[in-house]
């Protein structure tokens, strides 16, 4: 089952007792800690079986009667000066449809609370400090240490993946998650009444069909709509449309050159191959170099398909793990126009220019997935990334997970050598011989473990582990969709469901990563808009939309606290230059920089990869070269998040490969026993 912090019968006297902010902040710290709000204050219960149906024709009266009453209202104000948020969540379950009306707090949100509280109960002679450490003990009084199987930290995709097959083997498993929603950065949220939209990660194609199949996630309501084009390029003058039908690219092409036209058959054959690669080796574990016999066979095992491919593809293979991404390209392709079109997949996620070593090969990990059957295809997740991992939180239930929210783990226990459990932000102490972190490796070994439980070489060689994507991450509310200069028009076209690419021209790609190093932050970002609500009316009021802004390249050791809103306002201003009503139709925005993406998902650096996709940091070498096969170096710990192979987007493949390392250390008695 899925735990919050606050039990039913004390969220049922929230309304019904009082709604003076005052005495709401007192009965708030009584009732759970501060560092572990989120309080449920109204909700509704629907006997209906479609949570989509429900959304658009029940969900918006109920919310509207919520937000327009004067009450709530007056409520709001002085939660959200403290910098607490009210939203709207609901989900599915076999007995019908529940929508909430929450509060719940971002990460720093509790010293307000208590020190609001402190102030409120010196006026009226209380001691604040002695009822508040009373409390911290735990909400329920309950200290006693609880043993379990398998403890997963964080509930991102990887870690409910990771959970589901440790439970399907038997094992008695628990997530234990740091925030109020279950999914890490794969997450759909309420950013401004009436809109959500995918908080963090907001498109899917990685995600490995094998661990749809074994999750049975479309049973739980994972659905993907494709994208009708996959990809728009607005330029100076002109614009690129990528994808859409068999002929309808090479045709885009000609209209700029027709060399390129004829060549990008056997391109698109050529990286095929190559990605097909990845995709076999995405559900293996890598060898472990000094793992003796096994690992020679293992390895041998994975690298002889390569041996076995021919001369042309292992050519490709080596061109794109060692060039540059404009090296690569430049042996294909002659026009700037139809180079772009592909080298922004080089700088997904990934600090650098498209001339940077290595950078082709973060062009090939973005198109080794699929949509419903569709190789390198892209598509939206009716519901938002949200509803992926909402699917496999409900997998995880039905095989017996036990998921637990706002349960912050402060410290990975290790005795002797070996992990013996975990201790919450709590001080509740959970038991178990193996823990599994879907947190990155940074956050992991520089954090949760006791620097003296690691011998001096792996505590060097993770201290320069390096995590940073460069990434600058925007949610916005639209008034009308963007009419852009090269395509004018408000009305919904084929390019407005597609990633809408800012990138126009190779050396604008590498300059904005120039201006990174030199300045902080591009002075013209690269910018992905992706509208999902152009295809999914649950995320926007009617006639109105959702934008998703995933930007690069932005320095993560800026201050980003002075100068995120000063950036934001520049991204806005980059997306105007195209589409010239864009700003005017800007509602509202959702702003998270670096140090937001660290803060609030626990992404080191703000690196949505966990770590950078350099050669260095790949497959046997992911994080550190000894320990790529998801064993850490203590005995009992494990990895299962992006920080290990195949690295970073919503793949699962972590998790699963994970999940199997760990079946396979298994005692054989235990293994007998549990089958």
């Amino acid at each position: 089952m899925i735990r919050s912090a606050v039990e039913p019968e004390e969220r049922a006297r929230w309304l019904a007792a009082r709604l003076e902010p005052e005495h709401l902040l007192a009965d708030l710290l009584a009732a759970v800690e501060p560092n572990r709000l989120y309080v449920e204050l109204l909700s509704i219960k629907a006997d209906v079986k479609d949570y989509q149906q429900f959304e658009r024709e029940a969900a918006p009266e109920f919310d509207q009667h919520i937000l327009s009453d004067p009450e709530i209202v007056a409520l709001r104000k002085p939660f959200e000066a403290m910098g607490f948020h009210f939203g709207f969540t609901g989900y599915l379950d076999p007995t019908g449809v529940e929508r909430s009306f929450s509060i719940y707090r971002e990460h720093s949100a509790e010293r307000k609370l208590a020190a609001e509280v402190d102030k409120r109960r010196s006026g009226t002679g209380q001691q604040a400090s002695t009822k508040r450490d009373s409390v911290k003990k735990s909400p329920r009084g309950d200290q006693m240490t609880k043993t379990y199987d398998a403890l997963i930290i964080g509930g991102g995709h990887n870690g409910l993946t990771c959970a589901f097959y440790l439970a399907k083997a038997g094992m008695r498993v628990r997530v234990l998650e740091r925030r109020h929603i279950v999914g890490g950065a794969a997450v759909t949220e309420e950013f401004h009444p009436g809109f959500r939209n995918s908080t963090a990660s907001y498109t899917v194609s990685l995600l490995r069909p094998k661990v749809i199949a074994d999750m049975r996630l479309h049973d739980y309501g994972y659905k993907v709509i494709e994208r009708t084009i996959s990809n728009f390029f607005p330029f100076e003058n002109d614009y690129v449309k990528l994808g859409g039908g068999p002929g309808r690219t090479e045709a885009e092409f000609a209209r700029f050159s027709k060399k390129d036209a004829a060549a990008y058959p056997a391109y698109d054959a050529a990286l095929e191959k190559v990605a097909n690669v990845l995709r076999d080796l995405s559900l293996q574990i890598p060898p472990n170099v000094g793992g003796g016999l096994g690992s020679l066979v293992a390895a041998a095992k994975q690298g002889w398909p390569m041996a076995k491919m021919d001369i042309e593809v292992q050519r490709d293979l080596l061109d794109i793990f060692t060039k540059s991404a404009r090296q690569y390209l430049d042996g294909w392709f002659e026009h700037d126009y139809v180079q772009s079109a592909f080298a922004f997949d080089a700088v997904v996620g990934n600090y650098a220019g498209v001339s940077t070593p290595g950078s082709a090969y973060v062009l090939l990990h973005h198109v080794f997935g699929e949509v419903n059957g569709k190789l390198g295809a892209w598509g939206h997740a009716v519901g938002g990334m949200g509803a992926i991992t909402q699917a496999m939180a409900r997998a995880c239930e039905d095989a017996g997970v036990e998921i637990s929210l706002e349960a912050p783990v402060a410290q990975v226990l290790v005795d002797g050598g070996k992990v013996t459990g975990v201790k919450l932000e709590s001080g509740e102490e959970l038991a178990a011989s193996i823990v599994a972190s879907n947190a990155g490796p940074a956050l992991l070994y520089r954090q949760l473990v006791d620097q003296s439980d690691l011998d001096d070489d792996f505590k060097r060689r993770i201290k320069g582990f390096k995590t940073c994507s460069g990434t600058f991450r925007m949610n916005v509310a639209l008034s009308e969709l963007p009419s852009f200069s090269v395509l004018p028009g408000k009305e919904q076209a084929e390019h407005h469901t597609a990633g809408i690419i800012i990138a126009p021209g190779m050396d604008y790609m590498d300059q904005a990563f120039i201006d990174a190093q030199q300045h902080g932050w591009s002075k013209k970002p690269i910018v992905e808009i992706k509208i999902p609500s152009t295809v999914d009316n649950t995320l926007a009021p009617e006639g109105q939309h959702v934008a998703s802004l995933f930007c690069q390249q932005f320095d993560p050791t800026v201050d980003w606290d002075a100068n995120r809103d000063k950036v934001a306002d520049l991204i806005i201003d980059t997306v105007n230059d195209h589409a010239p009503n864009f700003k005017k139709s800007v509602i509202a925005t959702q702003i998270h920089s670096p140090w937001d993406l660290e803060r609030k998902f626990g992404l080191i650096g703000g690196d949505i990869m966990h770590g950078t996709m350099g050669i260095d940091q790949l497959w046997a070498a992911r994080p550190v070269l000894g320990h790529g096969d998801y064993r850490g170096p203590i005995k009992g710990l494990y990895m299962c998040g992006a920080g290990t192979h195949p690295g970073g987007g919503v793949t699962g493949a972590p998790g699963h490969n994970a999940a199997h390392a760990i079946l396979a250390d298994r005692p054989l008695l235990r293994k007998i026993l549990r089958s």
